[in-house]
């Protein structure tokens, strides 16, 4: 243990003999971490506002429904519990963030035109902070109760039906007995959402005055649960099939949205293999130093090892070498990431290929996401592939023959 300290102070100052190398290669470092950690942060950004906006366009980390409803959302597979029973077994299930709603698809008609949608009835109380809707960026005022007989539509659903606040508009659907069920609703509010898709997609109005039109009593068919973390559902999930009887399917929002779960699965492979792939590339450079610094040291070494140094010491001097020149680059690496994603805090806006990413359920501004985490594995995963890459060099130096490496002709 006596040795360390000798070994680290003679590494130390061996980096520092050719100060241009040196900084050269704590330059490659410091750009190829900072690379690796803010596409990382980029990427992580992207993924993470798709999951987030499909979730509150879903909405909800957990679903229930009735066993057919997700192949048939009609009115005809509503969940077989009554809503109040099921507010009472919720309320009591420990879940915080729950809501109840009735979700079929309409055709909601104008004076001039008429337009599909999901029309969901719903208690605006119980879902503030689940849907996606902004209730303060509301055109107008967004719902107010669950008896609220007006209507909120995306604005440009309201553009595309030419249609604004205060006018009426038409709700259609289908009733259990197959008979059109309709009624007149006066536009309240136009929202705004992230993606267009989703202004033109959805239709809000109270919960019970949607039961009453539909003329399904006390039935519901949906229940969505949110969560702190969408990467950790089975909390929720677990509370929520406690709360509910076999009659209702229960199911993760991985499972409702499989292009989601997989894309944020392959994202975390994508990540790893990224920040793999650009320290290959750094390694290069990375060995190609330490060959030098050894060549340029073998009379030094030899003299070394005939003064009574073991191999194993000259071994781990060029392992510190590296590792120290591995932590100063991440060092600033990491500086340099943290200070480019900083001022990035509000995201960028890339409204101008706003279409592009909306085929990807990407709003129009990124905002980077630099988490502990990623951070942390592309630190690991350089200095673990740097000390393997600084094993050649370093155990190559080890096996120099004394006498032969003093009277090597430099």
């Amino acid at each position: 243990m006596s040795r360390l300290p000798i070994l680290w102070t003679l590494a130390w100052r061996n980096l520092w003999r050719n100060h241009r190398r040196t900084l050269i290669m704590l330059g490659a470092i410091g750009i190829g971490s900072w690379a690796m950690i803010f596409m990382t942060a980029l990427s992580r950004g992207m993924v993470s506002s798709m999951v987030e906006d499909g979730i509150r366009a879903l909405p909800g980390h957990v679903q229930a429904h009735h066993p057919d409803f997700r192949d048939d959302p009609s009115v005809a597979n509503l969940i077989g519990l009554s809503d109040a029973e099921l507010t009472e077994r919720l309320t009591a299930s420990g879940l915080e963030h729950w809501a109840t709603r009735v979700r079929v698809p309409a055709v909601v008609s104008s004076e001039r035109e008429s337009r599909g949608v999901v029309l969901s009835g719903i208690d605006p109380e119980r879902e503030r902070g689940l849907i996606f809707v902004d209730y303060g960026t509301v055109d107008g005022r967004f719902l107010e109760s669950a008896d609220d007989s007006g209507v909120v539509l995306g604005r440009k659903l309201a553009e595309e039906l030419e249609t604004r606040v205060g006018k009426r508009v038409v709700l259609m659907s289908q009733d259990p007995d197959n008979e059109v069920a309709d009624r007149g609703f006066r536009v309240v509010g136009l929202f705004d959402a992230e993606m267009e898709a989703q202004e033109k997609s959805y239709a809000f109005v109270g919960k019970e005055t949607l039961k009453t039109m539909l003329g399904i009593g006390d039935r519901v068919s949906e229940i969505a649960v949110m969560g702190d973390n969408y990467r950790n559902v089975d909390p929720e999930y677990r509370k929520l099939v406690a709360a509910v009887d076999d009659s209702v399917e229960v199911r993760r929002w991985y499972e409702l949205d499989s292009y989601l779960g997989t894309m944020l699965s392959v994202t975390d492979g994508f990540l790893l293999v990224w920040v793999i792939v650009i320290f290959l590339a750094l390694s290069f450079g990375l060995v190609n130093t330490l060959v030098m610094a050894v060549f340029e040291r073998v009379r030094e070494i030899g003299l070394m090892l005939a003064l009574g140094m073991r191999p194993m010491d000259i071994l781990g001097q060029i392992v510190i070498e590296s590792m120290l020149l591995l932590c100063v680059g991440l060092i600033a690496g990491n500086l340099l990431a943290w200070a480019t994603v900083l001022p990035l805090a509000d995201g960028i806006d890339i409204s101008a290929v706003g279409q592009g990413m909306e085929m990807f359920g990407a709003g129009s501004v990124l905002t980077p996401k630099m988490t502990m985490q990623d951070v942390v594995l592309a630190n690991v995963v350089v200095l673990v592939l740097g000390f393997l890459a600084s094993l050649s060099p370093a155990w190559r130096a080890s096996r120099y023959d004394p006498v032969e490496a003093i009277t090597k002709v430099s």
